[in-house]
């Protein structure tokens, strides 16, 4: 690889990455902020006092379904019309209806507000992912994505302890009034200050995104010839070595349906978790909410240090399915030991910090299986149908512990069910073969502006073809 075309590529990083990094942080905080707020919520609406799991699953269940309706078409957009105006669009209109969740009273307005949400947020994740493409050669894409992955553990890592002084707004603790404005309360205030945050950016994505190298006036004539050049010869020799499927045909591709499939078991047991934490935590051990803030911080913290070093064996070895599905298999086995009672707090946080070590190291190796047969349109949709169906889990895991917990007073058989969901999904993607023969000599690495991580590729490589097998 030219010394021009390195250049190019660690500029893009520098320009593109940052804002993306930044809006999906605010996105899986908007999303799952709830988890906390519910704990206040429930203090200040009578009408979520009863039946109190089974509402806030009910309402994760309502945004997943609004999720699945405009995840591929939002995708398809991101692909054929213009990546910077759709994500632009969508950050604005979920900031808008993050922040009037602070308005509900009833459950029905509650169950509302999340499927609008989902609406509003449908197509982000894979509409980037697809987005990466636009931009960067594969060998060179794998860090982005590897990059952008990481803003999940993070987002958990950085937001319970800022919800937590938003929380005590309006609220008294040891006898100390912490005042308010608007006479809203501390959980209102969450919904709102979390909601701004993704509008700013949504303006900022609208002026500094670009859609394709053609458009990037950042870059000179000769930097946006040597980039459209790299991408249009890979495509070209993609398409050659029979990597090419239509849409229709790839949505029909047993292994897309299967990968579909199992990431809807992974993320059943992911939001299950997720959501109701602060609440199993609660219930068991009845922390304080200062010192329930701070264990809430020990899981994402281990989950991102998963995340780089799966992704640096994973890079080391060339080896994608076993580092995606043996994560997943140690987070199933430490979410089942949790059941074992009365075991220290110290031990339970060990084992939560494993589960979710589970629910996230996968991901970057989970998304380069798809891409040793997906290419284009059948890219883009491909990756909106896995994510969309995959993404209904997030409404299955809370609805299956809201209502094991209000009907049988104990998240036992709840959490017993999502440890084998996600033994379910690392024993389908055991069970597939992505046999891949190389042709040629790799490209020579590039020296990249951040640790290295995960080297999958979403898309194969212009000189890393495969042939593949249809057989699993």
């Amino acid at each position: 690889m030219s010394s021009l075309l390195q250049s190019v590529i660690i500029k893009a990083y520098w320009r593109l990455l940052p804002i993306l990094f930044l809006s999906y942080i605010i996105a899986y905080v908007d999303r799952n902020n709830v988890s906390l707020a519910k704990l206040k919520m429930i203090d200040d609406l009578p009408s979520f006092r009863y039946r109190t799991e089974t509402i806030f699953g009910l309402g994760q269940a309502a945004f997943f379904i609004g999720y699945l309706l405009l995840e591929i078409p939002g995708t398809l957009i991101v692909e054929k019309w213009s990546a910077r105006k759709w994500i632009c669009r969508i950050m604005i209109s979920w900031g808008i209806l993050a922040s009037l969740t602070s308005v509900v009273t009833k459950p029905w307005h509650f169950y509302i507000i999340r499927f609008l949400l989902g609406l509003a947020e449908a197509g982000f994740f894979p509409g980037v992912i697809v987005y990466l493409t636009h931009w960067f050669p594969s060998q060179a894409r794998a860090r982005a994505l590897s990059l952008f992955l990481i803003a999940t553990p993070i987002a958990q890592f950085i937001s319970p302890k800022i919800s937590y002084y938003i929380l005590r707004m309006g609220t008294i603790e040891n006898g100390i009034y912490y005042r308010t404005l608007f006479k809203l309360k501390g959980w209102q205030w969450m919904y709102i200050i979390w909601g701004i945050p993704s509008v700013i950016l949504g303006i900022i994505v609208l002026i500094f995104l670009t859609d394709r190298p053609k458009d990037a006036k950042w870059l000179s004539s000769e930097e946006r010839e040597v980039l459209e050049t790299e991408l249009a010869q890979e495509l070209a020799r993609r398409k050659n070595a029979g990597g090419h499927l239509t849409l229709f045909q790839a949505l029909r591709h047993v292994k897309v349906l299967l990968l579909a499939l199992a990431y809807f078991f992974i993320v059943t047991g992911n939001y299950g978790v997720e959501l109701f934490l602060p609440t199993i935590l609660r219930d068991w051990y009845h922390p304080s909410d200062r010192l329930l803030t701070w264990i809430l911080m020990i899981p994402p913290l281990g989950a991102l240090f998963g995340m780089l070093l799966i992704g640096y064996t994973s890079d080391r070895t060339k080896e994608r399915r076993f580092h995606a599905a043996i994560p997943i298999l140690i987070g199933a086995i430490g979410l089942g030991l949790t059941l074992i009672r009365h075991q220290p707090l110290t031990t339970m946080i060990i084992l939560f910090t494993a589960t979710s070590i589970g629910t996230k190291a996968y991901l970057p190796a989970f998304w380069s299986l798809p891409s040793l047969f997906l290419s284009e349109s059948a890219a883009a949709g491909s990756i909106g149908f896995i994510n969309s169906i995959g993404n209904l889990g997030g409404a299955v895991g809370p609805i299956i512990l809201g209502v094991f917990k209000d009907r049988t007073g104990s998240f036992f058989l709840g959490i017993l069910s999502l440890s084998i969901s996600m033994c379910f999904t690392a024993v389908i993607i055991m069970i597939l073969r992505f046999d891949r023969h190389y042709r040629g000599e790799p490209h020579k690495n590039i020296r990249h502006p951040t640790i290295s991580s995960n080297s999958n590729e979403l898309f194969p490589s212009e000189q890393q073809h495969a042939e593949q097998s249809t057989t699993l």
